[in-house]
């Protein structure tokens, strides 16, 4: 089977890769976004897809339009591909693009669809509270992930988990489902479904807005927040930026059936029975761990965070460097 492969971040690799290790596959080339300048020096460096294709010496495109860009879809109808599959490429593929290879053009997203259609949806399934998300593999049409459903897999998602830990966990069942895909449609051995739009929810792209945080929103609410925008959430605290990178909201009601790491820092919390406090205030220094903020309705525990203009530390070492005390308060992002 002839491949062409469209993809840019960390969360396409697993899939490239995939098929890269599979003999009966043959991976024509790469498609990729342009190289961003990034860091110091503002040095132009490769998207992670465009790495791990010069390391395996394949052909990399990287067409600042793909649907305007002539010499990129001269390359594609000339590669005569059986499919080209696209993992978080990054551009709307035109009908032309679409129409070129035999067995059509295969999507992997990061969501049980029809919901969370568009470019976020491992974030605002952790920002809405979701338990449940997973990937689903589709024929792409013209819209905006709207086409025909081929495979899905599920996995739970646990009150620890963050963006960057679901993406990592979604991008190898992403990779492992496209090859089920390709075989079973190969074989046709699946029935493409098609969407049902009235049950579709979206994924719009991050704004800075977005990362804002408001202690008077649930505990549960900022802890979704904090993790589902990892790691770009911020509050203030004496009149400088702090991020907050890793949270937990605490109390009985989030301590049935903990894991293994839940449960230890469970054990070194305080007795949070007779807390309380006004939103956003310390009320609680959880000795080992870090400091117990009381939010518009429960508490939450900061495990990770930064201070602007430094490295990330944890929620202990915070309280530490500082002198942290109960009753000072932190302030809206």
């Amino acid at each position: 089977m002839k491949v062409v492969f469209f993809g840019t971040p960390h969360f396409a690799v697993p899939t490239l890769e995939k098929l890269l290790n599979q003999p009966e596959i043959e991976v024509l080339a790469v498609v990729s976004q342009p190289d961003k300048r990034r860091e110091r020096g503002n040095k132009l460096i490769p998207s992670a897809v465009k790495t791990v294709a010069i390391n395996h010496n394949l052909p990399v495109w990287q067409p600042q339009r793909i649907k305007k860009d002539p010499e990129t879809l001269s390359q594609l109808q000339h590669c005569q591909a059986d499919v080209f599959v696209v993992v978080a490429y990054g551009q709307i593929l035109s009908p032309e693009i679409l129409a070129m290879p035999r067995l059509g053009c295969i999507n992997v997203h990061g969501s049980i669809l029809p919901q969370y259609r568009g470019a976020a949806p491992i974030q605002w399934c952790l920002h809405n509270g979701e338990k449940t998300t997973g990937i689903t593999t589709m024929l792409m049409d013209a819209g905006m992930d709207t086409g025909a459903m081929l495979l899905k897999a599920t996995t739970p998602i646990t009150l620890l988990d963050n963006a960057h830990d679901l993406a990592q966990r979604l991008s190898v069942m992403g990779g492992d489902l496209l090859l089920e895909t390709l075989w079973k449609l190969e074989s046709q051995e699946i029935q493409p479904l098609p969407q049902d739009d009235g049950l579709a929810t979206y994924a719009p792209l991050i704004q800075k807005p977005n990362y804002s945080l408001d202690w008077s929103k649930s505990a549960m609410e900022l802890h979704n927040q904090i993790r589902g925008f990892y790691p770009n959430c911020t509050a203030t605290f004496r009149n400088q930026g702090l991020k907050i990178i890793a949270s937990l909201p605490v109390g009985d009601a989030y301590a049935d059936d903990p894991t293994p790491e839940l449960a230890e820092i469970y054990q070194k919390l305080p007795d949070l029975s007779v807390i309380s406090g006004s939103p956003g205030e310390v009320v609680s220094i959880a000795k080992g761990v870090g400091a117990i903020t009381q939010t518009g309705s429960g508490l939450l525990l900061l495990r990770e965070v930064q201070l602007a203009g430094k490295r990330p530390q944890s929620g202990w070492d915070f309280v530490n460097g500082n002198r942290l005390t109960v009753g000072e308060v932190l302030g809206n992002g």
